[in-house]
């Protein structure tokens, strides 16, 4: 699920009562342990990184998420698919991705979600 193998860490950023559960639930299945919140310290290999529109300012958003992840980690952002309240536009998040300098590697649909993979920009995955 979204790349992620057993053994990696994965913290998740931004969860609400609106977030599918299903995927968290399936992420902490695959790599053996919870999720870690947004209190921790350690360093991850995978960001999951649930927004809506209205929760502020995604570059932000996107630039504190980058704050714990390995060299080699990912950004996996979740934002309501189109046509469901809370939707980014897709420009948002590539301009958002670009100016904190992250390079969008590929997208998938999750349910009611859209799934997209950042990385750090020059980094190939």
């Amino acid at each position: 699920m979204l790349d992620v193998t057993n053994g990696q860490i994965v913290q998740e950023l931004g969860w609400d009562e609106d977030a599918d559960s299903s995927i968290s639930e399936g992420l902490e299945e695959v790599i053996g342990e919870a999720l870690l919140d947004e209190e921790t310290d350690e360093m991850v290999d995978v960001v999951l990184l649930w927004w809506r529109h209205g929760d502020g300012d995604l570059v932000d958003g996107l630039v504190d998420a980058t704050r714990n992840l390995g060299d080699s980690g990912r950004i996996w952002l979740l934002t309501p698919a189109a046509g469901t309240p809370g939707t980014v536009e897709p420009g948002e998040i590539a301009e958002s991705a670009q100016v904190a300098g992250l390079v969008q590697t590929t997208s998938t649909r999750l349910g009611s979600w859209q799934g997209a993979c950042l990385v750090p920009g020059g980094t190939k995955r």
